[in-house]
Order: structure tokens, then sequence, then C-alpha cells
């Protein structure tokens, strides 16, 4: 029996898209939902701490807080260009302090999904896979990634 197990995760992110004709273009930030869903058979071990459970909710808040809420919340997260050094980047800032991620993509939500399905890729237990991810920049506005059907 495959069942299914979501975590929600809330964190505070900048961005900007440069190109785009409107105002995303400009640095700002959001307060973004990240729901985690990963499925699997229950444990079926009588006498383990985890019997009756796919995965422990810990577990998974262990794995997405260290994978992705550590380093994405209250950073500003812009995409890379040509020769960009992010020391210099940083120091750009007039002294702010700025925890600056320069990613190699557009940081649109759809892209991040992508990105955080890669960092948490190979991080689940045998026997559990990631099955989808959903991530809300605002209370009406969420992009979900559907990971394939397992082989």
């Amino acid at each position: 029996m495959l069942l299914r197990l979501t975590k929600q995760f809330t964190f505070e992110m900048a961005h900007a898209l440069p190109g785009y004709e409107g105002k995303c273009r400009n640095i700002h930030g959001h307060s973004y939902k990240l729901f985690v869903t990963v499925e699997g058979t229950p444990i079926n071990r009588q006498g383990a701490s985890t019997d009756g459970m796919v995965m422990d909710f810990s577990a998974i808040k262990r794995m997405v807080e260290e994978h992705i809420v550590s380093v994405f919340d209250h950073a500003l997260v812009l995409p890379r260009r040509d020769g960009d050094n992010p020391d210099a980047a940083e120091s750009s800032l007039g002294g702010y302090e700025a925890r600056l991620i320069l990613v190699d993509f557009q940081p649109t939500t759809e892209n991040l999904l992508l990105h955080f399905a890669r960092l948490l890729d190979g991080q689940l237990p045998d026997g559990t896979r990631l099955h989808s991810l959903k991530l809300c920049e605002t209370e009406t506005s969420c992009a979900e990634l559907i990971l394939g059907e397992p082989s």
C-alpha cells in the first residue's frame, strides 16, 4: 500500500527576474510556502520506532531544513551573469548584510522547484521517494512539480 506524506515549510526570500517585462524585474521578496510530499510503503517492523510510518516527519524536516530552508531563508537569489563574482556582488550592496545566492537560472517559482528537487535528490531513505513539491510565493500563486512514477 503506497502512502504519501506532506510537510509544509515557510521561509522568506528575495529575488529579481532580469529581463522580465513587469514589476518582478525589480528586487522584491516573498513569504514562500513549500510543500514537500514523499511517498512509500509504511514500515512493518514491530518494535521499531518507525513501525507503521512511511518516514518520520522529523526526518523530512531535517532534510528540507538542511538543504533548502537554511540556505534560502532571508537570502537574495539572483541569476548569475557571465563573470559574476559572488564576493564582488555582495560588496556592491553598499555594506548591507546580505546572503546572496547566484544561480544559473532565472529564479522563477518554477525553476526554484526544479532546483529544490535536485537538492533533495538522493536524500530520502530507501523505500521512499519524492512525489511532489509545491511552492507558493503568495497566497494565490503557486507552482507544483509532480515527479514521475516510480520505476
